[in-house]
């Protein structure tokens, strides 16, 4: 082991030669290089993925296995190291210490896969007593020692095991963080639907007043548009479902068994109870990325849909006595520095910054997958941002839908009587005379209440437009709510 002025080092090789390396970490020469090429962001690869990377190279050794190309010792080897990883290797120091590789490095993530393959072989080394570093040492590998390239990369490429990679991580991210987040606001939506459908309140196009609507039925919109988000993402997973593996460098296979990705598959699957499945063209599997843009896109809806419940909601509860105020939202925390009492929609808005954020982040994934940017002829070199970016998108709605359904949805409660005043005052009700009394003469009665500062029920009692009775009925605000039970 050399000494250098700030730590303790070992030296490691590659194809290219001899490398020092951190005595104490995991990876080996090729992931040093890595470090070295891309001090960029700071942002190593994340989590998710390299957790992926973990499952990912515990199936393959044990369809390797399976295959009589790898022995039962080195097999249990492998798993038992990517268990590790999978855990996030809180023995070590954690996943960060020992995937310190950038995001903005290879655009096939290259560095990663090898990364991976290092750092198993390594903790093999660690599992049989061996010294870090001993995984090229032809006298242990004679004695079932692992080699990173030939046993833990066995039958497999960076070009189709990373596009896997980010499939797993992308597909397990949607259903066990998104998902039941979408479902949690879902459900919550509903029950509001349910339990305000009798409460009528003035409808607003433009920001203007329009006839009536209740507060059910627009409870009921957001809802729906939680469950379309739902099917998208569902719609989404089904395309990510399909992985890469098995392609190799372009696709054509060479260097593996042609039952090998659909093994893999199907253990990957018996895993994580998503339905994997290997692609069905691997060319297009592994030349484009289009369904990481894809899912982005479904990703980026629901932030626009999540973008207009959150700020009608803010809309709605504005004021409290000089806005709208047909909503009352939660009061979690002082508004001001300077004006005591003060509240505001801040749950509402940190959702909208959210949604921000995350078609901000679908601009750059769509240019990842573009045509001459990111994916170029035989192969997609966008990859580690293009992933790194879908799993900010998955992480920011999910946790922005717990807190919009924890911090507001769950406090938030109707003003019934502003709802009443509101609807009685608006000139929007003249609407329903227009059958009875023609549309001029229903505009200019609007007018003029305008103009007398009165009510159109009130005008329209004065001039004796209609019976009383029968005007009563036409004004009728949840009438107006159901014309078609008329």
């Amino acid at each position: 082991m050399s000494t250098t002025s700030t730590e303790q080092t070992r030296t490691e090789k590659d194809s290219m030669g001899p490398m020092p390396v951190p005595a104490d970490v995991l990876y080996g020469a090729s992931t040093q290089r890595a470090v070295l090429n891309f001090p960029i962001s700071g942002r190593p690869v994340p989590g998710d993925v390299i957790r992926a990377f973990g499952a990912l190279k515990a199936a393959c050794a044990h369809v390797n296995h399976k295959l009589g190309k790898l022995d039962e010792g080195r097999m249990n080897a492998i798993v038992a190291a990517c268990t590790e990883i999978e855990q996030g290797l809180p023995q070590r120091g954690g996943l960060a210490r020992h995937f310190p590789v950038d995001i903005f490095q290879t655009g096939s993530g290259t560095s990663t896969n090898m990364n991976a393959n290092e750092v198993i072989a390594n903790l093999v080394c660690l599992h049989k007593g061996k010294p870090i570093g001993s995984s090229k040492d032809a006298n242990y590998l004679e004695k079932g020692g692992v080699h990173p390239n030939d046993h833990v990369n066995m039958g497999q490429s960076s070009n189709d095991t990373f596009p896997t990679a980010m499939h797993i991580a992308a597909a397990v991210s949607i259903t066990r963080k998104l998902l039941p987040a979408i479902g949690k606001i879902k459900a919550n939506l509903e029950e509001k639907a349910r339990k305000w459908d009798h409460i009528v309140k003035i409808g607003r196009t433009h920001l203007q007043d329009a006839t009536p609507i209740r507060l059910g039925q627009e409870f009921s919109g957001y809802a729906a548009q939680m469950q379309h988000a739902e099917e998208r993402l569902h719609r989404s997973l089904h395309v990510l479902s399909e992985l890469a593996l098995g392609g190799t460098a372009v696709g054509t296979g060479i260097n593996t068994h042609p039952r090998f990705a659909s093994m893999v598959a199907a253990e990957l699957m018996h895993k994580t109870g998503i339905h994997f499945r290997e692609a069905a063209n691997h060319f297009e599997a592994q030349h484009t990325r289009d369904a990481i843009v894809g899912a982005s896109g479904n990703l980026r809806t629901v932030a626009v849909s999540l973008s207009k419940i959150a700020n009608d909601i803010r809309w709605l509860g504005c004021g409290p006595r000089c806005g709208i105020g047909e909503l009352k939202l939660p009061a979690v925390q002082p508004g001001s520095s300077i004006m005591p009492g003060k509240v505001n929609p801040v749950i509402c808005e940190a959702a909208i910054m959210v949604c921000c954020q995350v078609i901000g982040n679908d601009q750059a994934i769509t240019l990842g997958g573009f045509g001459g940017v990111g994916s170029l002829l035989d192969l997609n070199v966008a990859m580690p941002m293009m992933i790194a970016n879908l799993l900010d998108s998955i992480d920011l709605l999910a946790g922005a839908c717990n807190v919009f359904t924890d911090n507001l949805l769950l406090g938030l409660e109707p003003d019934e009587k502003r709802c009443a005043e509101l609807i009685e005052g608006s000139l929007a009700m003249c609407t329903s005379l227009v059958p009875a009394i023609g549309y001029d003469r229903a505009a200019a009665l609007a007018y003029e209440a305008y103009k007398q500062g009165k009510t159109v029920r009130q005008l329209a009692l004065e001039q004796k437009l209609l019976p009383e009775a029968e005007l009563n009925r036409l004004l009728d605000p949840m009438s107006m709510t159901r014309p078609s039970e008329d």
